[in-house]
């Protein structure tokens, strides 16, 4: 009797010991690679305050009781300096790493990080992507270590389209994208989709031009005008959106445009009043979302004026604390096998992180740029402007199939 006296006691305080609590008051820190400087500078500023916003949000109630602290490392928007940056933050020890603009960069550390981890068991790297959106990156290159958070090029367009085959008015569609592989899968889902749901949609126009380099558009402008185009369709984000409708407001363009990024960085004051209700996008959020999202949007814009509008930051902190209290440990291999087919509470509701291929599948919103009202109050820049919720696609909708073959180390 008296040893099972003692072994009761010992067996608790065994079971206390083990690793169910490991990572509380863990400091997990992100090494966040992208643009600081040139054209894109301030998306990635925009993006690397967002990602340290909600680090602190997120120390305060994630379910693992960890700290999480953002690195931020300027790339150049370059894929050779962004795998200097990789290498600088694995001599800090760092074992997560997130990016997004510029899946030209995706593709250089998703296949730098898979080769670390095959030559480093024990130093396993995770590769959070916030909103590099190639479709290649969950299907024929994806991998175990790559997580992506926003809703990939074919998604988005599968959406777009699926808005668009019921608008009689859109006959006539012009192509106008960045010449990387992000802005060849928009056209080239743009073509597919169109030419399933309203084949009697023609392509009048077709473009491709540098990244972040072109300072004028208006010759652009001036073709898409002769096209006879009644809408554009645009995967174009930063400057080159800013510049692209600040020269069809100056040339006086009256088509539509269909964006993926209108609410990014500089966009919203190009337009400034102008394209009401001409200026779609499709995303996974909007700026008037309500709730506790509200509340984070005003308490960013109060602290940095400036806007939120990359929620992906939002689904990677959510699904990492969950992951972690999960795999109740930090360690890169146990939470990357939590993450895997992980579903969880996000801002917009449940979400999965498909196992099939780590892309996350959650809802997306088409919304309009117009002025704001009563029930739609967010000011984009403060232009009086906003994007209006016209139309949501639930998970289901959104999803579109995989040819990954997930390969799992070990």
């Amino acid at each position: 009797m008296k040893r099972l006296a003692w072994t009761a006691p010992l067996m608790f305080a065994a079971v206390m010991a083990t690793p169910a609590w490991a990572q509380k008051g863990e400091t997990v820190k992100i090494a966040w690679i992208d643009p600081l400087s040139g054209l894109m500078a301030p998306v990635g500023s925009n993006q690397l305050k967002s990602f340290q916003f909600f680090a602190e949000q997120f120390t305060k109630t994630n379910p693992a009781g960890v700290k999480f602290e953002v690195i931020g490392i300027d790339n150049k928007l370059s894929p050779a300096e962004s795998l200097n940056a990789l290498k600088a933050a694995m001599d800090q020890g760092i074992r997560y790493i997130t990016q997004g603009n510029g899946s030209s960069v995706a593709g250089a550390l998703i296949d730098a990080v898979n080769k670390h981890n095959e030559r480093n068991p024990g130093k396993e790297i995770i590769f959070l992507n916030h909103s590099a959106v190639d479709p290649d990156f969950t299907n024929s290159k994806c991998s175990y270590w790559h997580f992506r958070f926003d809703a990939d090029t074919s998604m988005k367009m599968e959406a777009m389209t699926t808005y668009m085959k019921d608008k009689q008015d859109i006959k006539k569609v012009y192509l106008l994208n960045q010449n990387y592989s992000h802005g060849h899968q928009v056209a080239k889902f743009a073509k597919e989709n169109l030419a399933r749901k309203r084949p009697d949609v023609q392509i009048v126009g077709e473009d491709l031009h540098p990244l972040a380099q072109v300072r004028d558009f208006a010759p652009y402008i001036a073709k898409i005008k002769a096209s006879g185009a009644d809408s554009v369709i645009t995967g174009n984000w930063g400057s080159d959106l800013a510049l692209l409708v600040k020269a069809a407001n100056e040339g006086g363009y009256t088509g539509k445009f269909f964006t993926y990024y209108t609410g990014v960085s500089g966009t919203p004051t190009a337009l400034g009043q102008g394209g009401d209700g001409r200026v779609f996008q499709i995303s996974y959020q909007h700026y008037n979302m309500g709730g506790q999202m509200e509340k984070w949007m005003a308490e960013f814009k109060k602290r940095f004026n400036d806007d939120f509008y990359t929620g992906s930051v939002i689904h990677i902190f959510s699904g990492l604390g969950e992951a972690m209290a999960k795999a109740k440990s930090t360690d890169p291999v146990k939470v990357a096998a939590a993450l895997h087919g992980l579903k969880y509470q996000s801002f917009s509701g449940e979400v999965e992180m498909r196992k099939l291929d780590h892309q996350l599948q959650q809802p997306l919103y088409l919304t309009v740029w117009t002025k704001t009202d009563k029930q739609h109050p967010y000011s984009a820049e403060n232009t009086g402007m906003t994007l209006k919720p016209v139309k949501t696609f639930e998970s289901y909708i959104s999803s579109t199939p995989t040819s990954c073959q997930m390969k799992a180390p070990g």
